[in-house]
């Protein structure tokens, strides 16, 4: 979460989506026209690409995860055990689930979509005193857009940094709306404890130690980002958010109250629509973790989708390690006769930074710490 520009950008002009929204277009920009071997559709698979096919089907559903269960070993070890293999099987299986029974109070969870609602209704001037310079990821605009030629996603992004300290930029936290730091602040620590509990439930599965993960990420890095989807009057020409993995930990996503289905995750070739489930939080895999767990855990190719009518808001948390730890394959993770090692070790700074100054392509990024035999 760099808060400064790496080096001069070009991005040519970025029209803002709601502002476009707001204009009803008979035509989308050509900047946001994706080609057509990317373009999302509910068509069937006779008529399109492999890759472009999206299921919704029962046997797809995303496995759903109840954390009460995971946190009463003591209480009911035999619910327990059953949770930890679920766990297991939706990490080893899927990369995503949901979690159920949380922790975090219903009304904080209302209360970030609020603000973040609130937020993005402001003026347009208003939410430009925030702005997004060009190889940056935090304050308002549009994130990951490198040059002036490059697709753009039908998204407005507000990013901030959590944590340490260092790594905010209290120029980019709002005053308006009243209440967005303050529920900012208070969210963003109950999702830290959800994360660092998940962690010790995911070491478990792996058969280490339950602190492993904790124990090593030391000041875990946090950060924030709200998306807003509005409706767009041709969903088949564009994409919410390009296809990538995220380069986090764990990704915690909760997905507005009563907004339209848009999350979509690549499974075994084909695009699956992850449904909200009330009052669950949408969890998935990074990259980080699947180099920890010489792939065994794997992170998962996602992207977004926009809707005709309905908008779309999604509040997302990154956690990861502290930028000075050392990332590898652990060595209870590696065999090497049956399970070599594939992942070299780096500085998790130095792969956070060539993260945020890539564009989004799928898993492009994490080839950054492949060993290329």
């Amino acid at each position: 979460m760099s808060p400064v520009p790496i080096s001069q950008i070009n991005t040519g002009h970025i029209d803002d989506v709601q502002e476009l929204r707001k204009a009803k277009p008979t035509l989308i920009p050509e900047r946001f026209v994706r080609d057509a071997t990317e373009r999302p559709t509910l068509q069937s698979a006779n008529r399109f690409p492999t890759t472009c096919v999206v299921l919704d089907h029962d046997s797809y559903d995303v496995p759903i995860i109840d954390l009460s269960k995971l946190m009463k070993v003591d209480e009911d070890e035999g619910s327990w055990r059953a949770e930890i293999l679920k766990l297991k099987r939706a990490c080893q299986d899927w990369g995503f689930f949901q979690v159920v029974n949380h922790g975090i109070d219903l009304s904080l969870v209302e209360g970030i979509e609020e603000v973040a609602k609130e937020f993005f209704m402001l003026p347009l001037e208003e939410k430009q005193r925030y702005p997004m310079v060009a190889g940056t990821v935090q304050g308002y605009g549009q994130a990951f857009v490198f040059s002036e030629d490059q697709k753009l996603d039908w998204c407005n992004m507000f990013a901030l940094g959590v944590e340490p300290q260092f790594i905010r930029n209290p120029k980019l936290w709002p005053k308006n709306p009243p209440k967005f730091s303050g529920t900012v602040e208070d969210y963003s620590r109950e999702v830290r404890k959800l994360c660092q509990n998940l962690l010790n439930s995911i070491a478990i599965t792996l058969g280490l130690k339950e602190g492993t993960f904790n124990e090593m990420f030391g000041v875990g890095v946090q950060a924030i980002r709200m998306n807003y989807y509005p409706p767009c009057s041709r969903p088949d020409l564009v994409l919410g958010l390009s296809p990538h993995s995220d380069g986090s930990a764990l990704t915690v996503l909760q997905q507005g109250k009563g907004s339209s289905v848009g999350l979509q995750i690549l499974k075994e070739t084909k695009w699956v629509s992850v449904q909200p489930v009330p009052n669950a939080l949408v969890i998935n895999i990074g990259d980080t973790l699947e180099v920890l767990t010489n792939g065994k855990y794997k992170s998962v190719e996602h992207r977004a989708v926009t809707h005709k009518e309905k908008d779309r808001l999604s509040i997302v948390t990154f956690y990861a390690p502290s930028y000075e730890v050392e990332i590898g394959p652990l060595p209870e993770m590696v065999d090497e006769i049956n399970n070599p090692c594939t992942y070299r070790r780096y500085n998790h700074g130095e792969y956070s930074k060539h993260y945020v100054t890539s564009k989004l392509q799928g898993k492009k990024t994490l080839d950054f710490a492949k060993i290329i035999n």
